[in-house]
């Protein structure tokens, strides 16, 4: 299964697990929410809020568990890599 990860272009945690999967050679999808058009944007929001409870970033999806922002112990356990 391919992990998911809601981003934004310019936030420092989001470049941090972007780097951070490849790094680990996790195959994952993305999405740089500032970027989107601005009804998928408004979707994308709100999708990260029912996720979370809040508007942050990063989010990390597989299946249906989530890790919100850069927490290695925790995407290291959602993902299955040392």
């Amino acid at each position: 299964m391919k992990a998911f990860l809601y981003a934004l272009s310019t936030c420092f945690h989001c470049q941090r697990t972007k780097k951070w999967l490849n790094e680990k050679n996790v195959e994952y999808d993305y999405v740089d929410v500032d970027l989107a058009e601005e009804e998928e944007k408004k979707r994308l929001v709100n999708e990260v809020k029912e996720l979370t409870g809040a508007s942050q970033f990063p989010v990390i999806t597989l299946g249906d568990k989530h890790v919100a922002g850069f927490n290695e112990e925790r995407l290291k356990e959602l993902l299955g890599v040392s």
